[in-house]
């Protein structure tokens, strides 16, 4: 099995940059699971499923057609035949993501696709990130980091990465999506055994270092 680290967090907390930019340097795999839930409500919506009813969200789950690379360096996302590794980032698919989240038997269907890519990484290693993963996910990782900062700089640093309307609504979105999240896992507690990185007043190459840091004093022999 290869050697796991899990990365929890809210949303705006730098869970997908920071860990990609960690299992680039030590050479391990990346797997962004919120890009599974991402690109079921892309899935649900492309076919016409209502995300507000869970009946139809779980049958979407029989056309779900999911893959994703675990190459830090550049990885896709297709459902289908059909790339969405930038669509399922649009303001549109985060408004709705959350409703997709919170069926039970979807996070039960894609935790089972997460810790087969897991297991089948090539990689000596892979870092695994999104929400729940610290405890339900991988809670048996002999590494486990829950990355959070102030809701004020996450809504900055999301803000940052849109132009035009979507910049000015990022801070609703990002509250709504805290609050509708909180409803289905605990994502700003560390569990027992999970390392807290604050990365409120850490730029980017801080927060990486702290991150490895975590990792190094677990398992050295992991960081060279």
């Amino acid at each position: 099995m290869p050697f796991v680290v899990a990365v929890d967090g809210p949303a705006g907390s730098g869970k997908s940059s920071i860990s990609k930019e960690v299992a680039r340097r030590l050479g391990f795999g990346f797997l962004d699971t919120g890009a599974a839930y991402r690109a079921l409500a892309w899935h649900a919506l492309a076919i016409g499923a209502d995300t507000d009813d869970a009946a139809s969200v779980i049958s979407s789950l029989s056309s779900f057609d999911y893959r994703i690379g675990t190459d830090p360096a550049g990885y896709a996302v297709h459902v289908g035949e059909v790339d969405v590794t930038e669509a399922i980032r649009d303001p549109a698919i985060s408004a709705v993501v959350s409703r997709v989240a919170r069926v039970p038997e979807v996070r039960a269907h894609l935790i089972e696709l997460f810790r087969a890519s897991m297991a089948t990484t090539p990689k000596p290693g892979i870092v695994v990130e999104g929400r729940d993963i610290t405890t339900v996910v991988a809670p048996d990782a002999p590494v486990r980091i829950l990355l959070t900062a102030s809701e004020a700089v996450r809504i900055a640093r999301r803000s940052a990465e849109l132009v035009g309307p979507s910049a000015d609504t990022a801070g609703e979105q990002l509250r709504r999506r805290d609050q509708a999240d909180s409803k289905v896992v605990d994502f700003m507690t560390a569990a027992e055994g999970v390392t807290t990185v604050d990365s409120t007043d850490l730029d980017f190459d801080q927060t990486v270092e702290a991150v490895i840091g975590v990792i190094r004093t677990a398992q050295p022999q992991m960081v060279e």
